[in-house]
C-alpha cells in the first residue's frame, strides 16, 4: 500500500473500521456473559461431555414452549441448544440411552426404561435441551415467531433472550419421539416400571 506521495505505507491499521468489526463482537460477548450471569440461558449445570438419546412411543403435553439457548460443560465450552419446555407431560414406552467409552474394556451402554405398562411416565415442569428431535407432532393454538422473552404457555421460567425466535403451544403430541439431548431437568419425574441396565457394547434407544 502508498500514501499519496506514493511512499510505501506498513504497519497502519484503519481504527475505524477495526471499531466497526469489534464493537458489535463485543457487545454479544457482553450481552452473552450477562446473560449467563442472570440465568437466562440453559447453563444451570455442568453438562457432561456426553449426548444421551431418549425416545417414546407417545409423548402428550399441556403447555409446550421451544426456544433456543446455550448449555455449558465442566471445561466452560458454550453448546448450542433448542429447550423444550412442557408444564405437564406423560411418556408412554420410554427409554433412555448413554454410550461411554471406557479405556481397555471399550464400550459400555447405560439402558433405562420406564412407562411399558398402563402407567405412563409423567413429568412436570419439564425442560430438554436437545440437539436434535424427530417424530410425528401436532399442537393446539400454536404460536411460531414469538419472541422468546414473552413466552407465557410454558413453565413460569421457560423464557430465552429477548428478539430470539420461539414458539409455544396450548399442549403437543408427538408420537415415534426421537431426540438427542445434553441436559433434562424436571421439578418432579415419575418413572413407573424402571428398568436400568449396564451393558458392553453399544446399544442404544435408536
Amino acid at each position: 500500500m502508498k500514501d499519496s506521495q506514493g511512499r510505501p505505507v506498513t504497519g497502519r491499521i484503519s481504527w475505524r473500521r477495526f471499531a466497526v468489526l469489534a464493537v458489535p463482537a463485543l457487545a454479544g460477548t457482553a450481552a452473552l456473559g450477562i446473560a449467563l450471569a442472570n440465568g437466562a440461558l440453559a447453563a444451570s449445570f455442568a453438562v457432561s461431555g456426553q449426548q444421551f438419546k431418549v425416545s417414546a412411543d407417545s409423548l402428550k403435553g399441556d403447555g409446550f414452549a421451544q426456544y433456543g439457548s446455550i448449555d455449558r460443560n465442566a471445561r466452560g465450552d458454550l453448546l448450542p441448544v433448542a429447550v423444550t419446555a412442557i408444564k405437564t407431560a406423560r411418556m408412554s414406552h420410554l427409554c433412555q440411552s448413554v454410550v461411554t467409552h471406557l479405556p481397555v474394556i471399550g464400550d459400555i451402554s447405560l439402558n433405562l426404561s420406564a412407562g411399558t405398562g398402563d402407567t405412563p411416565v409423567e413429568a412436570t415442569n419439564l425442560f430438554v435441551d436437545a440437539t436434535q428431535l424427530a417424530g410425528n407432532a401436532s399442537f393446539r393454538n400454536i404460536e411460531i415467531g414469538r419472541d422468546a422473552s414473552t413466552l407465557n404457555k410454558g413453565p413460569s421460567n421457560a423464557q430465552g433472550l429477548q428478539d430470539l425466535f420461539a414458539q409455544q403451544a396450548d399442549d403437543v403430541t408427538i408420537t415415534k419421539l426421537r431426540q438427542t439431548a445434553w441436559a433434562t431437568n424436571a421439578g418432579t419425574f415419575k418413572l413407573s416400571g424402571l428398568s436400568m441396565k449396564v451393558s458392553k457394547g453399544s446399544k442404544e434407544c435408536f
